[in-house]
This record gives structure tokens, C-alpha cells and sequence, in this order.
């Protein structure tokens, strides 16, 4: 139901957006957002969209030079990227949470999560 695309091969300091297309259904509420896996570490938080007020969360990795924005349907988002660099290199998720507002730390996990999409390889050269 989440289809992510936008990835690529960039080379430092460079630019990438991302999109993540919902289908079969509109998440009206809740909160959707972007994860990442890099190459033999855990999945960590990337950023967030909540829709009930628009409040954004960001990792403080990528406060400053990721920035992430949601149609106005709701059913998808992007994640604009700037100042890339090596350590960016991962698989990038996007998801969504079920029906539901929450405070804006339950958005910060993972698990909370329900729905998720294959993941686009985002790699960037030093």
C-alpha cells in the first residue's frame, strides 16, 4: 500500500528527494514517515509528519538538511534531502501508523508503525 521511490546514487554534498505514494486507502490521521537501515546496523527514525497538526519530527542527524512535506490527500509523502553525505547511505522506509492521534515521541518508533513500504536504496559517494 506504500510505495516508496527517489533513491539513487549521489555524491557528497549533493540532493535527493523522496517519495512514498499511498494506495488502497487515505491515512487521514496518524502520522507518516521515513526510516532508514544502513548496511549492518538497525533501523533508525528518520522523520515524521503528523497529520492531525502537520508537527514534524526529525532525527537530530538529519535536522537542518532533510526536510519532509505530505500532499495535501495525505496519502503520500516526501523527504527533500540536501547535504548528503556517506554516512546517509542506507535503505530508506516509508510508513505509516493506524488511525489515531498520539504525542509526538509514539511517532519516533518504529514499531508503531503499522503499514510499510519495500524501502529505495539511497547511496552516496564521499
Amino acid at each position: 500500500q506504500l510505495q516508496a521511490s527517489g533513491g539513487g546514487l549521489v555524491q557528497a554534498g549533493g540532493s535527493l528527494r523522496l517519495s512514498c505514494a499511498a494506495s488502497g486507502r487515505t491515512f487521514s490521521s496518524g502520522a507518516m514517515g521515513w526510516f532508514r537501515r544502513a548496511p549492518g546496523k538497525e533501523r533508525e527514525f528518520v522523520s515524521t509528519i503528523r497529520w492531525r497538526d502537520s508537527h514534524k519530527s526529525y532525527a537530530n542527524s538529519v535536522k537542518g538538511r532533510f526536510t519532509i512535506s505530505g500532499d495535501n490527500a495525505k496519502n503520500g509523502v516526501y523527504l527533500q534531502m540536501n547535504i548528503l553525505g556517506p554516512e546517509d547511505t542506507a535503505v530508506y522506509y516509508c510508513a505509516a501508523t493506524g488511525p489515531g492521534t498520539y504525542n509526538s515521541g509514539y511517532y519516533l518508533n518504529g514499531d508503531n508503525y503499522i503499514y510499510w513500504g519495500q524501502g529505495t536504496q539511497v547511496t552516496v559517494s564521499s
